[in-house]
């Protein structure tokens, strides 16, 4: 299994289908909100070269980066729970995952984040953090107990376009010790955190 060609035409007709719906509603939470192709795919390239076996995903939506993540981590049996307070659009998820034969490498799990990560068993080798901005400072000390010491990932979407709400947050992370961290200008932005011990 490789990311061919065809998965990238169907899941960029997926992402097109997903900003026409976007487009389309006036209230933030209707909108599906998915991370960028640019941002999506550069995740997959990262789960192939870090060889991730077990991913956390906070943060489902529909699921166009979940698709992205799976399908890069089933060319090494890798495996992600996907987390998404919201059950219908854990159902849409679902429905894709199907539609591009990758439910085998994945875990829906609907409900509140912190509940999750607050039971979850360590370690995970990458983490993607894409949810409500406001409850990350709540989530770092779970997160920092479940991430894979030396060569672990964490990585926050839409360090860019929200900055401001972001800010505190990112603040914590690059003063806590043991952690080295990057910004990148692909899609809203990507915060990258790599477990350093």
């Amino acid at each position: 299994m490789s990311l061919d060609q065809e998965f990238i035409t169907n899941v960029q007709q997926l992402y097109r289908s997903f900003a026409a719906h976007d487009a389309q509603q006036t209230e933030r939470l209707k909108r599906y909100r998915n991370i960028e192709p640019e941002s999506a795919q550069f995740i997959a390239m990262l789960i192939q070269i870090q060889q991730s076996k077990r991913i956390l995903e906070i943060g489902t939506s529909t699921g166009y980066s979940t698709l992205w993540m799976a399908k890069a981590a089933a060319m090494h049996q890798g495996h992600i729970s996907s987390l998404e307070i919201d059950p219908k659009r854990t159902a849409q998820a679902k429905q894709h995952a199907e539609r591009f034969g990758l439910t085998e490498y994945i875990e829906f799990w609907t409900g509140d984040a912190k509940d999750f990560i607050a039971q979850a068993q360590a370690p995970y080798d990458l983490i993607l953090l894409d949810a409500e901005r406001d409850a990350y400072l709540e989530y770092w000390p779970h997160l920092q107990a479940l991430i894979r010491p030396q060569g672990g990932v964490l990585i926050v979407d839409n360090v860019i376009s929200h900055a401001q709400e972001v800010k505190s947050f990112l603040a914590l992370l690059r003063t806590t010790p043991g952690y080295l961290s990057t910004t990148l200008a692909l899609g809203a932005g990507l915060f990258l955190l790599n477990t350093q011990n």
